[in-house]
C-alpha cells in the first residue's frame, strides 16, 4: 500500500555544494556525439520487448533493403 503524501518537500542546496566555477554544458557536445537516442512511438514500442529485439528488427530490414537495391541495380 503506497504511504500518503505529507505535504510537499522543499529541497535546498546544501553549503558544501559550489558551482560558481562550473561551466554549463562542458560535456554536451562529447555527449551527443557518443549518444543516438531514437524515441519510438507507443504503437511501435508495443511490438517490441526491448532495444535488442529493434535493433534485430532493424538490422533485418537493412539487409533486405540493400538486396532490394541490389537486385534493382
Amino acid at each position: 500500500m503506497k504511504k500518503a503524501r505529507q505535504g510537499k518537500k522543499t529541497w535546498r542546496m546544501l553549503p558544501e555544494y559550489d558551482f560558481s566555477t562550473g561551466v554549463r554544458g562542458k560535456y554536451a557536445k562529447r555527449y551527443t556525439e557518443g549518444t543516438n537516442i531514437v524515441v519510438l512511438a507507443p504503437d511501435v514500442a508495443r511490438s517490441y520487448k526491448d532495444s535488442h529485439s529493434v535493433n534485430e528488427a532493424l538490422r533485418s530490414l537493412a539487409k533486405f533493403l540493400h538486396q532490394q537495391e541490389e537486385i534493382a541495380s
